[in-house]
């Protein structure tokens, strides 16, 4: 795998940042969260003057071999289906980047379904889905390598447009599975922990999709003892591939080439923050660019978000997925930045210092 010159951020201004949040003119720390992000944004960005600039939505579509297994609610027609939803406008991730004035791409890289000539999709298509984990890797290493060159093509593009912050975004029937595995083989837990009612298996489901995914990792387990990999990098590489859907793995490509191009990224639910965990196992230094914005209902995303000590920005219940949890928290993130360039200081305000 190609290998990414990712910087932990220059703290060398965090004094004065601090020293000039403490002096807005409010009760220190009365703006919480607000504090926090602001210092992250202009650590990230080095400046006592953070802005936004063309916020970016990317929703990467791809379908998964492991969907013929019945370990999801829905049929994967659906993938296709709602991609052509979003190019009508029709979605909860369209109305959420009208609302906030995101640029939305809608991007396949992996539908089972010609939508070559649906205009508004952007066609990176890999496969028309992974193959079925339960019997061989969700994909090869060309297909993980092709993955993380459109994330690094994407996020380029991005930034040609003038943005410094990315927000992600997926729509893949199947793909909590992956993202259960891999929370599970990342964050050593058992795997039962780690699974969930996806878009909403009743119990009989949830102990099927638990059934197939512990024969798949016992797959997996087998063939990482015969690969007779040791080192950790390699391993993490394996486990992405032998897993992931090819919307994850741009995911992680995306991020990783963000992280690299020091823009903030906004992580939304379940399965985007397993691509997020993924990618701080492979290089720590992209959770200092990284704004967890929402915890949603799925069993054991709380748990996921724990190991990498994250404190997401809201929990609103949402379990859609297309990014649109971490859409919601733009405002949180716009007012960080507006609170460090609108507000008044003790000084400036005429107001006593009382702490």
């Amino acid at each position: 795998m190609r290998e990414y010159d990712i910087r932990r951020v220059d703290r060398s201004m965090e004094a004065a940042i601090r020293d000039k949040i403490n002096n807005l003119n409010k009760p220190k720390g009365s703006l919480g969260m607000l504090e926090t992000l602001a210092l992250q944004v202009c650590l990230v960005q080095q400046t006592l003057e953070p802005r936004l600039s063309h916020p970016c939505h990317l929703l990467l579509g791809g379908d998964h071999g492991i969907e013929r297994e019945g370990v999801s609610v829905s049929p994967r027609e659906v993938t296709w289906q709602q991609m052509v939803n979003f190019t009508c406008g029709g979605g909860g991730v369209n109305m959420f980047c009208r609302q906030h004035g995101f640029d939305l791409q809608i991007i396949d890289v992996g539908v089972d379904h010609d939508l070559s000539g649906v205009e508004g999709i952007v066609d990176k298509k890999i496969a028309r889905g992974t193959h079925n984990f339960l019997y061989e890797a969700a994909m090869s290493e060309e297909e993980l390598e092709r993955s993380l060159s459109i994330g690094t093509e994407l996020v380029d593009g991005c930034i040609d447009k003038g943005c410094n912050i990315l927000c992600l975004g997926e729509m893949g029937i199947a793909n909590t599975s992956p993202s259960s595995i891999w929370m599970s083989e990342m964050g050593r837990l058992p795997l039962d922990d780690c699974i969930g009612a996806g878009a909403g298996l009743d119990n009989a489901g949830i102990i099927r999709k638990r059934d197939v995914l512990r024969r798949a990792v016992e797959r997996y387990h087998d063939e990482l003892s015969a690969a007779r990999i040791t080192e950790e990098r390699e391993r993490l590489w394996f486990c992405v591939r032998q897993f992931g859907g090819y919307e994850m793995t741009t995911a992680i490509g995306t991020m990783l080439r963000a992280a690299e191009r020091e823009i903030l990224i906004m992580v939304d639910g379940f399965i985007m923050t397993a691509s997020m965990l993924a990618a701080s196992r492979l290089y720590p230094a992209v959770l200092d660019y990284a704004i967890f914005c929402h915890c949603g209902d799925e069993s054991g995303h709380a748990r996921m978000l724990a190991l990498m000590d994250a404190h997401p920005l809201l929990r609103l219940g949402l379990r859609l997925g297309e990014g649109t949890g971490a859409l919601c928290a733009y405002p949180l993130i716009d007012s960080s930045v507006r609170m460090m360039n609108e507000m008044n200081n003790f000084d400036h305000a005429h107001i006593t210092k009382y702490f």
